[in-house]
């Protein structure tokens, strides 16, 4: 019989390599998970044989209860090859990363190597995995007074299943530990899962152009995601030509991106965002695109090459994918990217910061730039009415930032160290719009702003 090293299996001349020995069993658990190693038998593959006594099989167990954690258990025998004596020692372990002599090594083809920070991070990471996943946590503040009956209700008749209470009804949905709610069951099912979650939002804008520069329309929408997912739907169907085709007498409409290949990119991005991350979902309709973006990046390893060639699927929120597959939303076996490629070959997928983002090409916007002979009276009235649009948009924009600003101003009279937190919270509008009408009225000569920003106070000028 050959001997050749490997990932799995180590030679050892001896027992004087004790060392080496736990350490490269250590590298092997961390790589495979189970292994072999002789003591008797050079790298080469020769056999050399070792004298081996009752003493040396439990200096070797000794060696290896000591110097490898977690605690392994490993079957070493004495046994004859080739006519003489050596040690085979067969050993395995799921509770990676192991450490041996207080230090982690990985199996690469038949050498040990140290292994890096971000590898062990990645290890512990996978490992509590489960324990970490936030749709599984309890929901301290949450109280079963806080779900709806109602939404329960139709989530059960959608799948199948009968409503007797609402305790009973998560418990089958094992949405309840020891009586008390995971987040799963607030973010699908509460009355108003914004009072516990901030992120549970979606927003949405359609810009002029295709990028930025000029904002038509921005909305935000809260609640439970069934509700979030339709939104999100409703917007990008409002927003984007819709054509249509005859089928007999009736008329069909038909949408410019195909709905069913939005609609999962919709659900994926409620489905497996990080909800850890604050920030929410949002959809951005431009002029030649809409991108669907999610917080969190792809999960488990997974790759964007990986997602769009296999049929596979890592679920960073396992509770909420497996909800709702039961209401037939997702597919159970990682199809919702071939979906969406099967009816949007163009569409193309991006991570971007901490961000995944799904992008869909506009027809319209193409098919124009390929060039219309003629510009109709139509396409003229449309075009009039868009600019309509712009400056009617631009001019609600200022009204709003002038009533803005002087709420500002009656705020900081009342209350001079008011904070920029603070007025966002009252007025309702964001940190970053605060400190822009603080700038403006700042140019204007209206307000000052006295010491420091920790201690100072607001200066208005009198009317």
């Amino acid at each position: 019989m050959k001997f050749t090293e490997s990932e799995t299996l180590e030679l050892k001349k001896s027992t004087s390599e004790i060392k080496e020995a736990v350490i490269s069993i250590s590298a092997i658990l961390n790589k495979h998970q189970q292994g072999e190693l002789y003591f008797g038998i050079k790298n080469a593959g020769l056999v050399v044989g070792q004298s081996v006594t009752d003493k040396t099989l439990r200096d070797i167990s000794k060696a290896i209860s000591d110097n490898i954690e977690p605690k392994i258990y490993p079957g070493i025998s004495r046994i004859k090859i080739e006519g003489k004596s050596c040690i085979k020692v067969r050993f395995k372990g799921s509770d990676v990363p192991y450490f041996a002599y207080g230090r982690a090594y990985i199996r690469v083809a038949d050498e040990d190597r140290h292994l890096s920070t971000k590898a062990l991070e990645g290890m512990f990471v996978r490992k509590n995995r489960d324990k970490l996943r936030w749709d599984a946590e309890i929901c301290k503040e949450a109280k079963l007074t806080d779900i709806s009956a109602q939404k329960v209700k139709y989530f059960l008749k959608n799948s199948g299943l009968k409503y007797d209470t609402i305790h009973n009804a998560l418990e089958k949905l094992k949405l309840l530990v020891d009586g008390k709610l995971l987040n799963a069951a607030v973010i699908l099912f509460a009355r108003k899962p914004q009072t516990f979650f901030p992120n549970a939002r979606l927003r949405c804008a359609v810009f002029g152009t295709t990028d930025t520069t000029f904002t038509i329309d921005m909305q935000d929408f809260e609640g439970d995601i069934f509700h979030l997912i339709a939104k999100a739907e409703e917007y990008i169907l409002k927003n984007i030509h819709i054509g249509m085709r005859l089928e007999g007498l009736r008329r069909v409409d038909v949408p410019e991106i195909d709905k069913a290949a939005f609609r999962e990119a919709i659900i994926n991005a409620f489905c497996h965002r990080d909800y850890r991350e604050y920030d929410s979902v949002n959809i951005a309709v431009f002029k030649n695109r809409v991108e669907i973006r999610s917080p969190g990046l792809l999960y488990g390893g997974l790759t964007i090459k990986a997602i769009k060639t296999k049929m596979v699927s890592e679920r960073r929120n396992e509770l909420i994918a497996e909800l709702l597959h039961r209401v037939h939303f997702i597919e159970k076996w990682g199809r919702g990217i071939k979906l969406i490629l099967s009816k949007e070959p163009d569409a193309e997928f991006s991570e971007v910061g901490t961000k995944f983002i799904t992008i869909f090409k506009r027809k319209s916007y193409y098919e124009g730039k390929k060039g219309v002979e003629k510009t109709t009276r139509k396409e003229v009235g449309e075009k009039l009415v868009e600019e309509k649009a712009i400056v009617a948009t631009q001019k609600s924009s200022q009204k709003s930032s002038q009533k803005s600003s002087q709420k500002i101003l009656e705020m900081m009279r009342k209350q001079t160290q008011v904070t920029i937190k603070e007025l966002a919270e009252s007025i309702g509008i964001s940190d970053k719009a605060i400190k822009k009408n603080i700038v403006k009225l700042k140019e204007r000569g209206i307000l000052k702003r006295i010491g420091p920003d920790k201690g100072g106070y607001w200066e208005v000028a009198k009317k």
